[in-house]
């Protein structure tokens, strides 16, 4: 693992916004087109419905307005606006312009694919520009999978919708806010475990995406956790990526986290790779789970096959978004 050390510069999120488009498709809906039931959907993966609809830059325009709306910032405040998708309305150009466009800001765009731990890449990568001097960074997650989703397979169709969330990170003088740890992986050998073809449908290996996924969940949180300085027991919140309640559950028993502590919005939004976890950011604060000083664990892990986690102490500043 490369050495990486950690910084003294404050960390503020100044504002987070979510979208999901309006249709949805409950597991009763899938029993049409498969064979399933809804028991053996939620048993095996923790959902119940996933929303469909909107592209990638629609969705992202959504969120990423209600986070600048939130944050009190101008347009013109936005220093660079990072996009993680795994689903871009063009395979060229990227998507972040046009989303930087409709919001009317004059900065730097560009999309970042790391799959499902994308979100947490960027804000690894915003932390990194922000020591170079930028004040504010807009860092979205969005996912139109529908598009790359067959919905009669019973392995992949029940598994993935779309969404966005949207969060702006802006740097904290009083250092209330602060990143304490964080950590970047990949492993190319897995690639074929996950993926979809140029005009295809996401292909899964199950099995060894379940195996993979809990081990470098355990993985990345350690690495976050020593960098840090800290302990399973200093977590206040966990908000890890949305994928299936099993891997969580077998992830959490070899970790020590407690679900109490763990945000899960699984069961209504199923699994919006890049969109997951400031989706469940949202979430959080729309019931009031975050509270000043704690610690929040991120912590992503997708095709790739990659991983990411990232410890930030909660400044306490931010009004939540509206529950959706």
């Amino acid at each position: 693992m490369p050495a990486h050390a950690n910084s003294s510069v404050g960390f503020r999120f100044a504002g987070v916004g979510a979208a999901l488009p309006e249709k949805i498709i409950t597991n009763g809906d899938l029993t049409v087109a498969m064979d399933t039931t809804d028991e053996w959907i939620r048993d095996r993966t923790g959902i119940g419905a996933r929303h469909v609809g909107g592209s990638t830059s629609e969705l992202s325009t959504l969120a990423a307005r209600e986070a600048l709306e939130r944050s009190g910032l101008a347009p013109g405040d936005i220093g660079q606006v990072i996009l993680a998708t795994t689903s871009p309305d063009f395979i060229c150009p990227g998507t972040a312009p046009a989303v930087a466009h409709a919001l009317g800001l004059d900065c730097g765009a560009f999309d970042l694919q790391a799959a499902c731990s994308g979100w947490v890449y960027g804000l690894v990568v915003a932390n990194g520009l922000m020591l170079q001097g930028l004040v504010n960074i807009l860092v979205i997650g969005a996912e139109s999978l529908d598009r790359i989703t067959d919905y009669t397979a019973r392995d992949t169709g029940i598994l993935f919708g779309n969404g966005a969330g949207a969060a702006i990170i802006t740097q904290d003088p009083s250092a209330k806010g602060q990143v304490l740890g964080w950590d970047l992986g990949a492993n190319g050998a897995h690639v074929g475990i996950l993926y979809s073809e140029h005009d295809g449908v996401l292909q899964m290996d199950g099995k060894e995406v379940f195996r993979q996924a809990v081990t470098v969940m355990q993985r990345s949180t350690h690495a976050s956790l020593a960098m840090a300085g800290l302990t399973i027991d200093d977590i206040d919140l966990v908000i890890p990526h949305q994928a299936n309640t099993r891997i969580v559950d077998a992830a959490w028993k070899k970790l020590g986290f407690s679900h109490d502590k763990t945000v899960m919005i699984l069961d209504r939004t199923g699994n919006t790779s890049a969109a997951s976890i400031p989706l469940a950011l949202a979430d959080a604060l729309a019931d009031n789970r975050l509270r000043p000083g704690d610690n929040v664990l991120f912590l992503g892990f997708g095709a790739g096959m990659t991983w990411a986690s990232m410890i930030v102490r909660w400044d306490g500043t931010l009004i939540g978004t509206a529950a959706w």
